[in-house]
């Protein structure tokens, strides 16, 4: 394997040639995946070089997803393709997010993205809620119970009545009850008569989370930080995520090398993200 001299100080190793990464195995991706790591972290990203770095970093770690992905082999294989899929978008993101720096092995940092991708899927799209199995049987008893008595007497029998008959108690059978729901979901589009104002649909009388501002709060503790930066510091941070330079054009503003400003960029990350694990 040869070593080209990439910048001044910064070497950039050549990448060995794999025919098919989807079928590297785990062992041998774990120390690719740090070859085409350190190649990422000089190469400028949207270069047909990067892309084809970064497409090989997720073919050979693909065996990442269908390990997280085994934990969910109840779900049955046409769910598990779509649990896959999903497991894909959780790699792809940890491919984007890690650093050689944060001195851990990838797998340990991409298992925990790819699971909780797969999670946020389930939560997402799950119409039912899970309760537990004790009420699962609770909501059988009670709609045969309902049933019978209703077919005895005419009409919908009380709780005190389903009670006796279920030899439960009547917070039993309210719970039950309560679980019943769970089985069951309405569309946010369901039309609801809103008598004289008309016909309205469900999603209108239900709130919604305002994630911004969840953000207030970093925003309050950060700003003060970044105000504490030297003035080339701020100004890396404001080309790069508020113009959105790539580090090329950084390093082209600032008369120094991409690999430079990647330095500088990573030093001045790592200080405010110290600052703000100290707040919390």
């Amino acid at each position: 394997m040869t070593v080209t001299e990439a910048t001044g100080t910064a070497q950039a190793v050549a990448l060995p040639e794999i025919a098919d990464p989807s079928r590297v195995a785990p062992r041998d991706a774990r120390q690719l995946s740090k070859l085409f790591f350190d190649r990422l972290a000089v190469l400028e990203e949207g270069t047909h070089e990067y892309q084809d770095a970064r497409s090989t970093l997720i073919e050979m770690n693909m065996s990442l997803v269908r390990f997280a992905a085994g934990r969910f082999r109840s779900r049955g294989p046409e769910e598990m393709q779509d649990i896959v899929q999903v497991g894909m978008i959780g790699l792809i993101k940890a491919i984007d997010r890690f650093e050689l720096t944060r001195e851990v092995e990838f797998t340990t940092f991409a298992v925990p993205y790819i699971v909780g991708e797969i999670k946020r899927f389930f939560r997402d799209t799950s119409w039912a809620v899970h309760v537990p199995r004790r009420l699962q049987e609770a909501r059988i008893h009670l709609a045969k119970a309902t049933e019978e008595l209703r077919t005895r007497t005419g009409r919908t029998p009380t709780v005190k009545e389903l009670a006796v008959l279920m030899c439960l108690s009547e917070e039993e059978v309210n719970e039950a009850r309560l679980a019943s729901n769970g089985y069951s979901s309405s569309s946010l589009d369901a039309t609801i008569n809103s008598g004289d104002e008309g016909e309205s649909v469900l999603a209108d009388y239900i709130g919604s989370d305002d994630h911004a501002l969840e953000l207030v709060e970093d925003f309050h503790a950060l700003a003060p930080m970044i105000a504490g930066l030297d003035e080339r510091e701020r100004r890396i941070i404001h080309m790069r995520f508020v113009d959105e330079l790539t580090q090329a054009q950084i390093g082209e503003h600032l008369g120094v090398s991409q690999m430079h400003v990647s330095r500088l960029l990573n030093r001045t990350l790592a200080k405010l993200r110290t600052g703000m694990l100290t707040t919390r």
